[in-house]
């Protein structure tokens, strides 16, 4: 076997994920980063995109263009595309409840442009299940959700076949928990659902399921043991191979292949020490591009200070450059599968194969993967991973270094400038906003959108398909709000299982019992039967994990947790305080809406009675914002440093126990 390839293979598709404060100032951005060698778009919308507001809603407050572009309707989408020819663009946009309108926006653009769609290549995320177990965008329940999962697929079969209609997003699972064998196993749960649900809704005919299949793609994670990721992957392609030929009888070896685009661990890069993150985010590179039979097809890297906050373009140039250098200047591309015939490498993939396969057959023995969601069997197996993965760091068995261990360090001059170091959103950008969508509301033909959200309502409560419908409201000038609010009427909302009642803490150490000692005695002075500990998330954070994982703990140390969940308005959190008689609040906000959600709750227990009831912060939080909630009346602020939670625990009972003056 010749040691080289004949010819070396074309790199992946490179991104950045990209997108804040208006659909103008995105655009500059795309453009940019196009100028620099990126060859494909990633497009980050901001949370009430994703869950079908407008920004003049209530719970949009503060959300607006702070962790991606805010895109309300046309005209926001043509000027987040202008200048860039979509028929030639490849454009991944990572949008789930609402993946139907924003495709819809897309083509739209595109035809404006005069591309057909027949021409258009990219991706919609539009896996909803995922969104049930860990990031938390979801809107509808999940029947009707994947109704519109499937009506894409289609509709992009029939109208768009070069478009992957749906990435199976493993991505979050693993940042919720899952062990490689769960990552892949509930992947592959999420996609069987899926693509059951076309075979059976006869909208695609039997023979065309191999074309279903081959635009089917994933997106994943990479952790920083990228030995162990790369034989993921491996397994991964091994078993999409057998289940695409088995289950559904597409024999095209081609249409089997495994398609999947990757972004490396975000949630492993650390505030201490962050310059470490970019040897993190380099490892993580290799374990999805090393071996050329499970190759990413496209690559997205955080930026090394994305604990911090968002990142500069500069940072995002610096994770362009990182994989230029592996693609252009390494050797890498230039040989065949550096790991075919390995002994190690096949035990290890057949040992994530075989668990992965364990794993499917006993989602499928609950009812498949909708029905493992509403039991709420995936999220307590997430929450109870989880807590074993952040206990194994907890007591030093997992090292992190910078963090658990090697903690000495010299002032780095990448953070030297304080909040300089990470991209500041113009507090402008909501205001602005707001008055474009109510002036575009103003402007449009209302007799025509009215008609249109009409045609909507009626489709969605029969059986049609809703993309055609969807494009009329597009057209129409319907926006994002109206879209989601009418399926709303039609639909109902749900609330997902936080998957708590089952947790277990990770943590068993001597510390945790001094710690629920300490609740139990406070308690007690206080008359109490326990302390009452409220978890909330305001706004639409979807990110719960850390919210999850402060419960589980803090019930484990004696505390009695009310949680009720995501997206709740400060109204909402401060109405739980007073119905639960909770002695503590502690609010978790990882969106960077800090500033407006925090201050929102206190007022609200000012207005309730509650002037000194004591609220405690986490999230990802400038120091300097730090200072501000703290003259603010906040008790306690935690960041991604503050990874022990049993020391947190301790830190909650001192911040009650201060409040009623009974020392430490």
């Amino acid at each position: 076997m010749e040691p080289r390839l004949p010819d070396r293979d074309r790199p992946w598709v490179m991104r950045t994920y990209a997108g804040h404060s208006n659909a103008a100032a995105t655009n500059a951005l795309f453009r940019r980063n196009l100028a620099k060698g990126q060859t494909g778009l990633s497009v980050a919308f901001d949370l009430p995109t994703q869950t079908g507001y407008d920004p003049d809603h209530e719970l949009a407050a503060g959300e607006v263009g702070r962790v991606g572009v805010p895109v309300a309707h046309l005209g926001d989408a043509r000027a987040l595309f202008d200048g860039i020819d979509l028929a030639a663009a490849n454009t991944s946009m990572t949008i789930n409840a609402t993946a139907m309108w924003l495709l819809a926006l897309y083509v739209t653009v595109a035809q404006e442009q005069g591309a057909d769609p027949a021409a258009l290549a990219g991706t919609t995320q539009n896996d909803i299940i995922k969104e049930y177990l860990s990031r938390g965008t979801y809107i509808f329940p999940p029947g009707p959700s994947l109704r519109l999962t499937t009506d894409v697929v289609a509709w992009t079969v029939a109208n768009a076949p070069a478009w992957n209609p749906v990435n199976i997003c493993s991505y979050h699972l693993q940042e919720a928990g899952a062990t490689p064998v769960q990552e892949v196993g509930f992947a592959l749960a999420t996609a069987v659902a899926v693509l059951d649900r076309v075979r059976d809704g006869g909208q695609v005919p039997p023979e065309r399921m191999g074309e279903v299949v081959q635009r089917v793609s994933f997106f994943v994670n990479s952790g920083v043991r990228f030995v162990e990721e790369m034989a993921k992957m491996r397994a991964f392609n091994r078993l999409w191979d057998e289940i695409t030929r088995d289950r559904y009888g597409v024999t095209d070896a081609k249409q089997r292949r495994l398609r999947y685009g990757v972004q490396v661990n975000s949630l492993g890069l650390t505030e201490s020490q962050p310059e470490n993150n970019v040897a993190r985010i380099v490892l993580e590179m290799l374990g999805v591009t090393m071996s050329r039979d499970a190759r990413a097809r496209a690559v997205q890297l955080p930026a090394w200070n994305e604990a911090l906050g968002l990142p500069r373009p500069w940072d995002q140039q610096w994770s362009l450059r990182l994989q230029q250098v592996l693609a252009y200047e390494s050797d890498l591309l230039e040989y065949p599968d550096l790991f075919a015939g390995s002994h190690v490498v096949e035990a290890l993939v057949d040992e994530i194969a075989d668990g992965a396969r364990r794993q499917l057959a006993e989602v499928l023995e609950l009812g498949g993967a909708v029905a493992a969601v509403e039991g709420g069997h995936l999220k307590s197996a997430l929450v109870a991973s989880l807590a074993r993965r952040r206990g194994r760091v907890e007591s030093g068995q997992d090292v992190v270094v910078g963090v658990n261990r090697f903690v000495e360090t010299e002032a780095s001059p990448l953070t030297a400038a304080g909040a300089q170091a990470v991209e500041q959103v113009d507090p402008a950008a909501e205001k602005a906003a707001i008055d474009a969508v109510q002036r575009w509301r103003a402007e449009r033909d209302g007799s025509a959108a009215a008609d249109a959200l009409d045609r909507l309502r009626a489709d969605a409560a029969g059986s049609r398909n809703l993309m055609a419908a969807t494009l009329e409201c597009v057209r129409a000038g319907v926006t994002t709000g109206e879209w989601a609010g009418v399926l709303r009427e039609v639909f109902g909302e749900y609330r997902a299982p936080t998957g708590l009642s089952s947790g277990v803490s990770g943590s068993a150490d001597g510390s945790l019992a001094r710690v629920r000692e300490r609740v139990q005695a406070t308690a007690r002075e206080l008359a109490r039967p326990a302390l009452r500990l409220l978890v909330g998330k305001p706004g639409l954070d979807g990110h719960s994990n850390g919210a999850e994982q402060i419960a589980v703990r803090a019930r484990d140390a004696g505390f009695e947790v009310v949680y009720q969940g995501i997206r709740l308005t400060p109204a909402q959190i401060v109405a739980a305080a007073v119905q639960e008689d909770v002695d503590l609040v502690g609010l978790s906000v990882l969106s960077g809406s800090h500033l407006n959600a925090v201050p929102a709750v206190l007022a609200g227990l000012r207005a309730a009675g509650l002037p000194d009831l004591p609220v405690v912060v986490g999230g990802i939080i400038p120091e300097d914002d730090a200072e501000v909630l703290r003259e603010a009346g906040v008790a306690r602020v935690f960041t991604p440093k503050d990874f022990a939670l049993t020391d947190i625990m301790a830190e909650l009972v001192t911040v009650v126990r201060e409040r009623h003056g009974l020392g430490g």
